[in-house]
């Protein structure tokens, strides 16, 4: 599942299209990613909805009904919004600090922190625009498909 922003629909239209495409899940994690704790219902439904309007607008394609709340930051009616909307709220259970694009780490310790915390079940919340990230996934699922893990989609949880 990718949660995705106005800026990356933007900017990379095609790659949002091919996500789509090859059958993964294009979802929402707020048009600004601004904090979604606090707000008004109406300026929730607000950053949700024009997410959903520009994915429409620049790829022809509904989002699906999964929510990410930007740093994983939420409270009760947040929540509570987010099912009014059809949504299904989605937190990790497992991130590590690759977002920062001028602070990667080294591919090796990355898949170290990577694979020294699997777990069943587990979401991990890897950021696209790692240069780390980019360099080691294709290892890191053979290591896991090798140790018998698979991948499965959200809506399997």
């Amino acid at each position: 599942a990718f949660f995705v922003l106005e800026n990356l629909i933007k900017r990379n239209t095609d790659l949002v299209k091919r996500m789509e495409n090859e059958n993964h899940l294009v979802c929402n994690h707020t048009y600004s990613h601004k904090a979604m704790v606090g707000i008004s219902e109406e300026c929730f439904i607000n950053e949700l909805k024009k997410l959903e309007n520009s994915c429409i607008e620049l790829t022809g394609n509904q989002l699906s009904k999964y929510y990410r709340p930007p740093e994983g930051r939420f409270d009760e009616a947040s929540l509570s919004y987010a099912q009014k909307m059809g949504y299904k709220t989605v937190f990790w259970s497992f991130a590590y600090a690759d977002w920062d694009n001028n602070k990667q780490m080294s591919s090796e310790k990355a898949k170290s922190k990577i694979l020294d915390n699997i777990h069943n079940g587990e979401i991990m919340l890897l950021h696209p625009t790692s240069s780390t990230n980019a360099k080691i996934l294709q290892e890191i699922i053979q290591e896991l498909k090798r140790q018998g893990y698979r991948f499965g989609s959200l809506e399997e949880l």
